[in-house]
């Protein structure tokens, strides 16, 4: 599995678990300030398009993932 691929199966988790937590109709509702990560996890992903910088890239890089960049 290549960079790319973990950083989307990531960023989906990430989206995926902080709506559960931030959406009142939720079963899993907690509070909506993690409305606030799912902001972050998308203005990372937009930045990321346009810069190629990618901070979960540069990590998996050091754990030797090969392949594609954000």
């Amino acid at each position: 599995m290549n960079a790319e691929r973990i950083v989307r199966i990531v960023a989906g988790f990430f989206v995926m678990l902080s709506l559960s937590l931030g959406v009142s109709a939720s079963p899993l509702f907690v509070s909506e300030y993690f409305l606030f990560f799912t902001a972050f996890v998308g203005l990372n992903l937009f930045q990321s398009g346009f810069t190629q910088i990618c901070p979960l890239n540069n990590i998996l890089a050091k754990f030797g993932v090969k392949g594609g960049s954000c």
